[in-house]
């Protein structure tokens, strides 16, 4: 029985932060539609950073998780608090400080963090107004806050690395001693980044130096000096734009060749010709629809399509007999068929893809009547 558990236990984390990218994304999302009407610190608290705590795995109203106002009693100015306080065995962890979300972010506003910093047992801080997030740590000098963050992102626009170094924050992943080795690196690849993205594009003297020598043999003179900046600019850029291009066109040859395989393998199942099947931006919406409806219910990896002439399929475990629904969306009139316990086609007439939600019920029971079923095969 306790294995059984452990093994249940296993899979539900694993099913959970397999959707914490998506989770992460949703919140950004949230935060852009939301902001101009988040007026006040508290109402940030509120709107935009309570939910982040929670994506984080922690229970923003369970005590033992995570304590809003802490106040270390160590000598600390009186009457002063952190906003919050991530716990573990009954000790903090990682710090937080609030502001609101029009407050622009640096170390001179973080000094309640820097003094609670070294008297807690935590070992990692974070300051943030809600979209741009700050975490610190001690890398200059031990039980001492750094005066520059070695994490930081945008959570209106994070990238995919981004949202990996996150995740090891989540309370099911947090190991400090893990944290700590890769602290490091984060913070000069950070500082790296921004000091490259300032040399391209607007170049110091010693920068263009360094390649001007490489490839003038003459001395250089302010006159040359000049010459070269502007030309270190438009080479850098013209780099860049090479370098994106080049990635682009070998994702789209990567993206034409997986296509053109799924479409002369739905031609075999079918029978119909590959070349009139086009699947449209619409179609691909309606899935992402009714993946983020079954994301909760089923694993998303489960969650297939295939395109045909005359309908979208959406199936499960891409099994053309486990059809979740199909769409119609190519006529005047837009379609959704879903499938009773019988598998008795429902043909349900929509106005827009967000009529989609309204099917979630029938959505959610077929798509879990076929997990069952699964299930009992593997057994």
């Amino acid at each position: 029985m306790t294995l059984y558990c452990v093994k249940e236990n296993k899979e539900i984390k694993q099913k959970y932060l397999m959707d914490f990218k998506d989770l992460i994304k949703s919140l950004g999302e949230r935060v852009v539609k939301l902001k101009d009407n988040v007026l006040t610190e508290e109402a940030t608290k509120n709107a935009f950073i309570m939910p982040f705590i929670k994506e984080l795995g922690y229970d923003v109203f369970n005590p033992f998780d995570v304590v809003p106002e802490f106040t270390a009693d160590l000598g600390i100015k009186q009457g002063e608090r952190i906003d919050y306080a991530l716990m573990k065995d009954s000790e903090p962890i990682i710090l937080i400080e609030c502001k609101w979300h029009g407050s622009p972010l640096n170390f001179q506003n973080s000094s309640q963090l820097f003094r609670y910093f070294h008297s807690t047992k935590a070992k990692f801080s974070i300051l943030t107004n809600g979209i741009e997030y700050r975490f610190y740590t001690d890398l200059v000098e031990t039980n001492k806050m750094d005066e520059k963050p070695f994490f930081v992102f945008d959570v209106t626009d994070m990238k995919d690395n981004q949202i990996e170094e996150l995740k090891k924050f989540h309370k099911a992943y947090f190991d400090t001693e893990k944290i700590v080795n890769t602290a490091s690196e984060l913070k000069y690849m950070g500082e790296l980044k921004t000091l490259i993205k300032e040399e391209t594009t607007n170049p110091s003297p010693d920068f263009v130096k360094h390649f001007a020598k490489q490839v003038y043999s003459g001395v250089v003179t302010q006159k040359i000096l000049d010459l070269f900046t502007d030309l270190v600019k438009k080479t850098f850029a013209q780099y860049f734009n090479d370098t994106i291009t080049e990635t682009l066109k070998t994702a789209l040859t990567k993206e034409d060749n997986k296509d053109q395989k799924t479409a002369t393998d739905m031609a075999a199942i079918t029978g119909e010709p590959d070349n009139k099947i086009i699947t449209t931006k619409e179609e691909i919406e309606g899935f992402l629809i009714v993946k983020s409806i079954l994301r909760k219910s089923i694993p998303i990896e489960k969650i297939a399509y295939r395109d045909a002439q005359s309908y979208f399929a959406i199936l499960f475990d891409d099994n053309n007999r486990k059809t979740i629904c199909r769409l119609i969306l190519d006529g005047n009139k837009k379609f959704v068929i879903t499938f009773d316990d019988s598998k008795k086609e429902i043909k349900n007439e929509i106005k827009s893809l967000d009529d989609i939600y309204n099917l979630s019920d029938v959505l959610i029971e077929t798509a879990l009547r076929y997990e069952v079923t699964s299930n009992k095969e593997v057994k």
